[in-house]
């Protein structure tokens, strides 16, 4: 990120239309909704939403991923051509300006390399104009962080498959706002028929660290898209935020993924980007001495000064703990509190080099989880 932001969890849970019966049919009810500006809905963020099992209040009690709630126009056609193309020929997407077309149905295999880099120049360009780095980042997060590795079914066992772009999975407390996520990209994924969803969320994330100045990540594509909301995965399975035992909490969750203590504390470290909103998320002030006058819409609080910028400062942040206008979350404090965290996180703290090759280890190994590849894999 030139000007990154990375995530914050979201209390608000989606609230479902009266009567849906497709994932397109929800997306475009949402067209007659009011949007907030982009920039406003790609300013705050936190890089895993909370999503408990319990009931929905807690759910959003826990919940601490905040982005705007609003729609657009644009994403009318999103979820409805992948699902439309497993059952015919070619997918049938609604245009910006309402009209219908038919566009080629991409395989369900390796993305096209070409397509891939050209997609990539163009997420640069909204990343430069829009500045929504975090957002970008939490939504090939929320894809990938699905994975469970006691589960060897595919899709079943989640992770980074598309599954993302359905309603069902949309509503889970912990992906609340996302949508505006793929409002944002939705129109690179129709002009680059041959990139499938899970391969896009992935790009997209991998992109926004490394355009907000964060490390190249050894990223490789051709993961294949499920098909349809029935292979969505079950809610609850993102990490809390403030859950009462965070250390336990976050070694649950990440250890489901099949990701260790270091990785975890490498991961967090993204944090260094984006800002939480009371009025969505419930944590955080409504408004600091960095925040206030954006960029993007004003307001909210950021973990570290230079929020837009990804670095290691979140690390030194936590550890100097005398800036009362940064935000620090029970899942944040614990990193220097745990034993065994603590261990990476000084070591973060000190050397910016070494939490870099961590993260973009990390991240590469997070962006794989659960994926299935049809050969060949392709890198960029």
């Amino acid at each position: 990120m030139a000007d990154p932001v990375v995530a914050s969890h979201l209390s608000l849970v989606l609230k479902a239309p009266p009567t849906i019966s497709s994932p397109s049919q929800f997306l475009l009810q949402q067209h007659s909704k009011p949007m907030a500006s982009s920039l406003n809905s790609a300013a705050s963020l936190r890089l895993f939403a909370s999503s408990s099992s319990s009931s929905s209040s807690a759910a959003a009690r826990l919940s601490l991923r905040s982005t705007s709630l609003s729609f657009s126009s644009s994403l009318k056609s999103l979820a409805f051509s992948t699902l439309s193309r497993h059952k015919r020929g070619s997918a049938v997407s609604v245009s910006s300006t309402g009209g219908f077309s038919s566009v080629a149905s991409p395989k369900c295999a390796a993305s096209d390399p070409d397509q891939l880099k050209s997609a990539r120049e163009d997420i640069k360009e909204l990343l430069k104009s829009k500045f929504c780095h975090p957002i970008l980042v939490r939504l090939g997060w929320h894809d990938a962080g699905t994975y469970n590795k006691n589960i060897e079914e595919w899709p079943r066992r989640g992770g980074a498959n598309g599954s993302l772009r359905f309603e069902v999975e949309l509503k889970h407390a912990a992906n609340a706002g996302l949508v505006n996520a793929l409002n944002l990209i939705q129109h690179i994924k129709d002009k680059y028929s041959g990139v499938t969803y899970a391969d896009l969320f992935q790009l997209a994330s991998a992109t926004a660290i490394e355009e907000a100045g964060g490390p190249k990540i050894p990223m490789k594509y051709g993961r294949v898209d499920v098909s349809g909301p029935n292979e969505c995965p079950e809610e609850g399975r993102l990490p809390a935020a403030g859950p009462p035992s965070p250390a336990d909490h976050l070694r649950e969750v990440f250890y489901r993924m099949g990701l260790n203590d270091k990785e975890i504390v490498a991961l967090s470290g993204a944090h260094t980007l984006g800002r939480s909103r009371p009025d969505r998320s419930g944590w955080g002030k409504p408004e600091t001495k960095y925040t206030k006058d954006g960029p993007g819409a004003p307001g909210g609080q950021s973990w570290t000064v230079q929020w837009l910028k990804f670095d290691n400062s979140y690390f030194k942040d936590i550890k100097a703990k005398r800036d009362e206008d940064l935000l620090v979350l029970p899942t944040d404090a614990v990193l220097f509190e745990d034993p065994s965290f603590k261990v990476y996180a000084e070591k973060y703290a000190e050397d910016q080099e070494t939490f870099f090759k961590d993260y973009a280890e990390a991240h590469a190994k997070l962006s794989n989880l659960g994926a299935k590849f049809n050969p060949p894999e392709v890198g960029l």
